[in-house]
């Protein structure tokens, strides 16, 4: 079968680092056009303007939106109202009711939806989900620790009110903890730290039921820390490198430290998607994020500079 046409909306780091070379390998999908106010891609028809694109390109029946959240539902909206598969970068919006406006709207235009979470597409989360499937979890922490200058150099809009802040990363976290876990949890307490000179906070130190914690910061320099430690009634399981390796009794036992396959693995699941006529909206990790934000405690710290 001939590869999907699909056109990719917001050239920024993260479309040029991951998304790009994905849709480059893979034979479900083929990059027909860009739309970005700034960047665009060697050799693909360039646009400014969503509507002008979908205009120009009736055979683009995909459009993937790496837009930050806050402008991300208007460009959704309009691109669902067009009759076009829409995919969304994790978090797929700045609130919870405008993703659910967007699942009714490609519900009744009968397309697909798909809110993508990477995290989970990590070389080792599957194994641990199976193996924890049927154990007793006695305890579990999350320990995500990064650093934001390296990740989103001088990207100010990650401090702006929708950005999230530290729960950028941090939902990566939350999205693996949300499909690993046998039971789910939810959050009783949180503790927030803002920079005084920010709208969003910079570290976070959460509490779930069932003995649950979390542990986020982005303020860590040299190594990165993306590790999920879990207790169970048959011993421990850690997943480190973001869910790309598992540990089982303190061994290696699944998972590599690449993180190149998680993108690809996303294109991969949008074909299928496409394919069946389904959609895939889970807001799980956002539900945590925003009870966070609402339970959370506020701590002021120092003034936090790009």
């Amino acid at each position: 079968m001939a590869p999907r046409n699909v056109a990719l909306v917001g050239i920024g780091k993260i479309a040029v680092d991951q998304h790009v070379p994905a849709i480059a390998a893979s034979a479900d999908w083929h990059l027909a056009a860009t739309v970005s106010r700034q960047g665009s891609v060697p050799g693909v028809p360039a646009y400014t303007d969503l509507a002008a694109m979908l205009e120009a390109h009736p055979e683009v029946e995909t459009v993937s939106l790496c837009l930050p959240p806050v402008p991300r539902f208007a460009y959704a909206e309009a691109a669902l109202l067009a009759g076009r598969h829409v995919m969304l970068e994790k978090p797929p919006g700045a609130t919870l009711a405008e993703v659910h406006e967007l699942a009714a709207l490609a519900a009744e235009q009968g397309v697909t939806l798909y809110t993508t979470w990477h995290s989970r597409m990590a070389h080792a989360v599957a194994a641990a989900k199976a193996w924890l499937a049927d154990k007793a979890v006695i305890e579990a922490h999350i320990t995500w620790r990064e650093d934001v200058r390296k990740w989103h150099p001088g990207q100010d809009w990650v401090f702006e009110p929708g950005g999230m802040g530290v729960f950028d990363p941090g939902s990566n976290a939350l999205s693996i903890l949300t499909h690993i876990l046998p039971q789910p949890v939810h959050l009783t307490a949180a503790t927030l730290t803002f920079p005084e000179n920010r709208q969003t906070p910079i570290a976070a130190d959460l509490t779930f039921s069932g003995n649950v914690t979390a542990d986020f910061d982005w303020r860590q320099t040299g190594p990165q820390t993306w590790d999920i430690a879990v207790e169970t009634d048959r011993g421990p399981l850690v997943l480190r490198m973001g869910g790309n390796v598992l540990e089982l009794h303190g061994k290696p036992v699944a998972g590599e430290a690449s993180i190149m396959g998680e993108y690809p693995a996303l294109y991969a699941r949008m074909a299928e998607l496409v394919a069946a006529g389904q959609s895939e909206v889970d807001l799980a990790p956002m539900v945590h994020v925003a009870d966070a934000l609402t339970l959370g405690r506020r701590i002021v710290t120092d003034p936090f500079h790009f």
